[in-house]
């Protein structure tokens, strides 16, 4: 299923999905806690990337453990195998930090709701809320980064 879209590796297709959702829904859940003028701009699109990111995290993740078994299987060598058991290290933290990021911005969106049982929190829990998502989504765009390029390096560097 993770393995190969239309004869490429799935891998290389559906990253991009998670380097673009994963950061955007970083920016948005930020956004949503720090600027409540704009909460109902940004709310739905928050709920959403809260599903969508940690989705295409796992879809990554485990398109690339498939990648990673192809390679074995060819005797692509030690070297290059290390840098993508680097890489895969940080793809399991990204994927952590993914699915914190979006229940944290879950809570917030139902903490600062109508929502009657909302209602009934104490003011504080969407301040704490709001500053567990800004830690969470900068330590989620790191990781973003940090995967990315450890993946590059693996298959670029040297190239050009």
């Amino acid at each position: 299923m993770f393995r190969e879209v239309m004869g490429l590796p799935a891998h290389a297709l559906v990253i991009h999905a998670a380097v673009v959702f994963v950061p955007l829904l970083a920016v948005l859940a930020i956004g949503y806690g720090v600027l409540p003028a704009w909460r109902g701009r940004l709310g739905w699109a928050a709920a959403i990337l809260a599903v969508l990111a940690p989705v295409t995290v796992f879809v990554a993740k485990e398109s690339g453990e498939e990648l990673e078994h192809i390679l074995a299987e060819k005797n692509y060598g030690a070297e290059i195998l290390k840098q993508v058991e680097v890489h895969s290290g940080y793809a399991d933290q990204l994927f952590w930090w993914t699915v914190g990021l979006a229940v944290a911005t879950a809570l917030l969106l139902f903490a600062t709701s109508r929502h009657p049982r909302a209602a009934a929190l104490p003011g504080w829990v969407g301040t704490v809320l709001t500053g567990l998502v800004v830690v969470l989504g900068v330590l989620a765009v790191i990781y973003v980064y940090l995967t990315g390029d450890s993946g590059a390096q693996a298959v670029w560097k040297g190239v050009v």
